[in-house]
């Protein structure tokens, strides 16, 4: 038995949590290799510093603030001194960073930037494992870790991972807890990237597949995955077990537990998935298996908010062929991933992604320009995508009375049904986005 453990950065953001997230992991004798995230709080503050241009003085305070949160940890260790200096030497790195990205403003300085918060939490935390008797050391993961030089969201080389850790970590774990950085990797160019915000989940799970761990353990600030959003629907409950394809549905179409990536390869390698919350572990949390033994036609709801919306549209689709093939080489030239797509005779309407601070590519103007030359475009902003995530929907009976009867006074943009058997997607004005949200879940989950 090897478990694979990520702790997010709420369940490391101070002493008293990293020394929960330190019991947690003493009760578990298999967990061998855990992942953390940078302290949270700290992640912001390195954004900050990655995307302003500041003054000095600026800098100084934000770097100045990064320095207290992790010396309000440290302070309670007796091996203070020695992290203070590691601590010290990274932010010592992240001043001259920061003073790179002022002048040339770069994704390969930027990752470097992001990447100090693990480098010292996982030092950190190293250590308090160590004060509840666990024989632990860090090791860095950029070692294995290695990836392409797509700076901002880099893309891991699998077999390369898998060689590394068969060579470097797997003989570490006989001994010791090893204690590893979530998010990070390295380029062949000896670069430090990152997999993307939110990665640290995905790292874990790359892990754990190179690892061959039989187990992986997603700790976090809530009590494993809910039917929805608490924050929108009170009567959101928790659920005790989820299969991969539904879990899939709910990370890629808005739920924040994980990271949409991080299932890819537990489901590749049919490694079990467990959600927790490391402020109440007996809380128990939920389960994500390959088989589950309940299949409700639904499951749980999920909201994706900002979204764009393209329409192209073109009397010479009609009866053509090649059309489809030039608007996605556009697409692709600018890296813009498509979310849902539907189409009619003459026309094709595309749905993006746009989060507040994502480095995922816009719908920028040159995009629409260049689509232009093939067709009539027409861009909508201000979008909701509501996901209602079950089993064999594509083949249920009744959706419409279940679903749409109950939101008739809302009007629906556009609708994507058929193509998965875990999920129904709409579009809605944002403003009506919780609304539909806890209207659906008051009707669906009684």
């Amino acid at each position: 038995m090897l478990n694979v453990a990520k702790f997010g950065g709420t369940s490391v953001a101070d002493y008293d949590a990293m020394v929960r997230c330190a019991n947690i992991i003493k009760s578990q004798p298999e967990t061998k290799l855990v992942a953390v995230s940078a302290s949270s709080g700290v992640t912001n503050h390195l954004v900050t510093l990655s995307q302003q241009i500041l003054s000095v003085e600026e800098q100084t305070q934000i770097i100045e603030q990064i320095r207290k949160i992790q010396y309000n940890i440290t302070q309670h260790l007796t091996v203070e001194t020695e992290l203070n200096l590691i601590i010290d030497q990274v932010l010592t790195s992240l001043i001259e960073l920061t003073t790179q990205q002022n002048t040339l403003q770069t994704a390969k300085t930027a990752d470097a930037i992001l990447a100090c918060g693990e480098q010292m939490s996982s030092q950190i935390f190293a250590q308090v494992l160590k004060t509840v008797g666990l024989n632990c050391l860090c090791f860095d993961v950029r070692n294995v870790m290695k990836t392409n030089s797509l700076y901002g969201k880099a893309v891991v080389d699998i077999e390369q991972l898998a060689s590394n850790c068969a060579s470097q970590l797997s003989p570490l774990l006989q001994e010791h807890v090893v204690v590893t950085q979530g998010f990070i990797g390295r380029d062949g160019l000896d670069n430090t990237t990152t997999l993307g915000r939110g990665g640290s989940d995905y790292s874990a799970a790359l892990l754990a597949e190179a690892v061959n761990a039989t187990g992986l353990s997603i700790w976090t600030d809530v009590v494993g995955i809910f039917t929805t959003d608490p924050r929108i629907a009170s009567s959101a409950r928790a659920i005790p077990e989820i299969s991969f394809g539904e879990a899939a549905e709910m990370a890629t179409f808005g739920a924040k537990i994980l990271h949409p990536a991080t299932l890819i390869p537990a489901m590749r390698s049919d490694i079990p998935v467990f959600v927790g919350s490391s402020r109440e572990p007996e809380a128990g949390g939920t389960q994500i298996r390959q088989e589950v033994a309940s299949k409700p036609t639904y499951r749980s709801i999920a909201i994706r908010k900002e979204q764009t919306l393209v329409t192209v549209k073109s009397p010479a689709m009609l009866h053509a062929s090649g059309f489809l093939v030039q608007v996605f080489s556009i697409l692709a030239k600018h890296e813009l991933s498509v979310d849902l797509i539907t189409t009619s005779e003459i026309s094709v309407a595309l749905t993006f992604d746009n989060p507040t601070g994502s480095t995922q590519a816009l719908i920028t103007q040159a995009v629409v320009e260049e689509l232009e030359q093939l067709c009539e475009v027409t861009v909508e902003h201000g979008l909701s995508l509501v996901a209602v995530v079950g089993n064999n929907l594509h083949a249920s009976i009744g959706l419409g009375s279940d679903i749409f009867d109950n939101i008739s006074d809302v009007h629906i943009r556009m609708i994507c049904h058929g193509a998965s058997a875990n999920n129904l997607c709409f579009l809605v004005n944002e403003k009506d986005g919780n609304k539909v949200v806890e209207t659906l879940h008051d009707k669906l989950f009684v």
